[in-house]
């Protein structure tokens, strides 16, 4: 997917790539030093990078839960981030309108787990001509993404990428098969969601909880078994995070994860 991307640095450094970025834009400063840290990282490693940002959340459990700062508001700092870094950034879209919206202010389109067997939404995302990621259900086998992949194909558009974000075991947890990596990897290139595949979700707070202290493990396994990719959602302050805070990596370790994983991933080209 990254060979679609002009504006795509260290294409051809042979690492893995990373779309990492806070859960949910909160505002533009946040924004901007978030992306800021993250570049410097990833030229140190020689990382092609994505930044990611949720212009809207419309997956959450409670009606109080935090969704935006505004829609287009967000998506014009998406767009700034772009702009000022010469990134290529994403967002998660919800609605079949969302996707010629978001199409103007970012680079990915991004197709949330719950909707990916949204035949009229991948095919509207499908239709803007940008890259588009596909997230693989909680309930889905690795082999059923092959058809979501065909619908992207079929209409057209062959810029695509499954990202893994883990399978639903019992209700309040997520486990990884990385069987499946190499079985997707057959459709697409893959992308292993670390912080969203450490959540525990349905709790009895309706706010969504994770194991953070298993990220390092989740990724080194991720690129070990030849994961094109990985998305790492992350920000400066968890305790204050507007969204995910209980999964997401600190921003502050994320260089000296970073390093571990750029070894693991020379040690076995």
């Amino acid at each position: 997917m990254i060979q679609f991307l002009e504006n795509i640095q260290h294409k051809n450094s042979k690492n893995f790539f990373l779309i990492a970025g806070p859960c949910i834009i909160e505002g533009e400063d946040m924004a901007l030093r978030i992306a800021e840290k993250v570049i410097e990282i990833t030229n140190k490693f020689e990382i092609p990078y994505i930044f990611k940002g949720s212009f809207k959340k419309a997956n959450r459990s409670r009606v109080d839960s935090f969704t935006s700062i505004g829609e287009e508001k967000s998506l014009e700092i998406l767009r700034k981030v772009g702009e000022t870094f010469n990134i290529p950034t994403t967002t998660d879209i919800h609605e079949n309108e969302h996707a010629a919206l978001a199409a103007q202010y970012v680079d990915v389109l991004q197709i949330p787990a719950f909707l990916v067997r949204q035949t009229d939404l991948l095919i509207a995302a499908a239709k803007t001509g940008k890259c588009v990621t596909l997230k693989k259900g909680q309930f889905l086998s690795p082999e059923s993404m092959k058809f979501a992949i065909e619908k992207m194909t079929d209409s057209g558009n062959l810029k695509t990428a499954i990202i893994e974000r883990g399978n639903s075991f019992g209700y309040t947890d997520l486990v990884v098969d990385f069987r499946g990596i190499p079985t997707m990897k057959n459709y697409a290139p893959v992308i292993l969601d670390v912080t969203h595949s450490l959540q525990q979700p349905n709790q009895s707070s309706g706010v969504t909880g994770g194991r953070p202290d298993l990220i390092e493990t989740i990724a080194k396994a991720g690129i070990a078994v030849g994961s094109d990719g990985l998305f790492i959602e992350t920000h400066p302050d968890l305790s204050v995070a507007l969204s995910d805070g209980a999964n997401m990596l600190r921003l502050d370790l994320l260089e000296n994860l970073l390093g571990k994983l750029t070894r693991v991933r020379e040690s076995i080209l």
